[in-house]
């Protein structure tokens, strides 16, 4: 798919996201960017769009109904057209030990999970509407040990990642009739957390992965290019981990 002239709506505008906006914006797509709390950092993006000749703009929503859902669209869409690309990066990492696990855990962690499917299912409705044969994809992310090697402490924000990863394969398949491809990229680690030391980042996250590096965040854009070029690639999680997924996850 010729992604010049088209839109792309992203949520989350941090350091993937606001790489991967960049990069479609050097390939002469309009970028329209949803966030939540982080309205500094959606306009500067919006700044740097613009100086790469694009059409681009933001808008705060929580995105927690269909209403505010749609109604973020319509307002990019005045500005930078239909969106054939959705690409949703955002989630919360919260930790949550076992004996913090309740309800309310459980309702903060699914909550990722029923914003990325209200997101795919109006961006979807509105891609039908537009020239085929391929009318749009639907870009999600997942996480690398959202599959079959999950870790402590994480277990409402992995269980969120894991209906992501199973959704990507749902949605390929009511969406492949009307030209609609639906991915997910699971990274692996690749941005500390704020609430783990560079020390305890480096000796116990980083070091676990076969590569002993980071999840490059280049890699991760140039794949998010490739899967949005494809006309016959949907229904895949594809891993940029640099081999996590592959090493002992042990009981820590």
């Amino acid at each position: 798919m010729d992604l010049t002239g088209r839109h792309a709506i992203i949520i989350g505008t941090r350091r993937i996201g606001r790489a991967i906006a960049l990069r479609l914006a050097s390939l002469g797509m309009n970028v329209g960017i949803i966030y939540r709390n982080s309205q500094v950092e959606a306009n500067a993006l919006v700044r740097d769009v613009r100086v790469l000749g694009r059409q681009a703009a933001a808008v705060q929503s929580p995105l927690s109904t269909d209403a505010e859902v749609a109604a973020a669209f319509d307002s990019l869409e005045t500005t930078c057209g239909p969106a054939s690309v959705l690409i949703n990066l955002a989630s919360d990492y919260e930790r949550t030990p076992f004996d913090r696990l309740d309800a309310e855990a459980w309702d903060r962690g699914m909550s990722a999970a029923r914003t990325n499917y209200l997101l795919a299912i109006h961006a979807s409705k509105r891609m039908k509407l537009l020239p085929g044969p391929t009318r749009g994809h639907l870009l999600q992310f997942g996480d690398w040990a959202a599959g079959e090697t999950p870790y402590r402490d994480y277990l409402p924000y992995l269980t969120a990642k894991a209906a992501i990863q199973f959704m990507t394969r749902a949605l390929a398949v009511e969406l492949a009739a009307s030209g609609i491809l639906v991915n997910t990229i699971a990274p692996g680690p690749s941005v500390r957390p704020p609430d783990i030391s560079e020390e305890v980042w480096a000796t116990q996250v980083v070091a676990r992965t076969p590569l002993q590096r980071e999840s490059s965040v280049d890699d991760i854009v140039e794949l998010a290019v490739t899967l949005l070029k494809s006309d016959t690639i949907t229904g895949e999680v594809i891993r940029v981990d640099s081999g996590r997924h592959i090493a002992p996850t042990g009981l820590d």
